[in-house]
């Protein structure tokens, strides 16, 4: 069994989370600059086996899709050709960067560490991944 990936997407820096080979816990990875995303997800994938990516889905309140879907529309066909074998599913994301930025406020990150877009990016990642991971228990 492959490792799921999960993706937060963005115009400058893309967070990154992976399950462990038997799916169990969804760790974050990395963010990565998005214009050098594609090389990465290639790298990695030739080093571990991805079987799915789960790319957050950014939605209004209204479950309409926000106005950062525009950019995300290109990148999901770009994947699709990239890695024609590997399942893409999306997730709804509302909210995972404020649950993230709450998260390190519990975790004790002092302010300075906060502004850590990255880490923010990272950490979202995984909470879409963890949502995917609970939904598909439950389901």
């Amino acid at each position: 069994m492959g490792r799921i990936m999960a993706i937060d997407y963005g115009k400058k820096r893309t967070g990154l989370a992976v399950t462990d080979p038997e799916r169990i816990i969804a760790t974050g990875l990395t963010t990565v600059e998005t214009p050098k995303l594609m090389q990465y997800l290639a790298d990695y994938c030739a080093r571990e086996q991805v079987d799915l990516f789960v790319v957050g889905e950014p939605k209004q309140m209204d479950n309409t899709p926000s106005e950062s879907a525009q950019y995300i529309e290109p990148f999901l066909g770009e994947l699709a050709k990239k890695f024609p074998e590997k399942e893409i599913c999306r997730m709804d994301e509302r909210f995972t960067s404020k649950i993230a930025f709450q998260a390190m406020i519990d975790g004790g990150l002092k302010k300075k560490q906060r502004q850590n877009k990255a880490l923010i990016d990272t950490i979202s990642a995984t909470l879409i991944l963890q949502n995917y991971m609970d939904l598909m228990v439950k389901g």
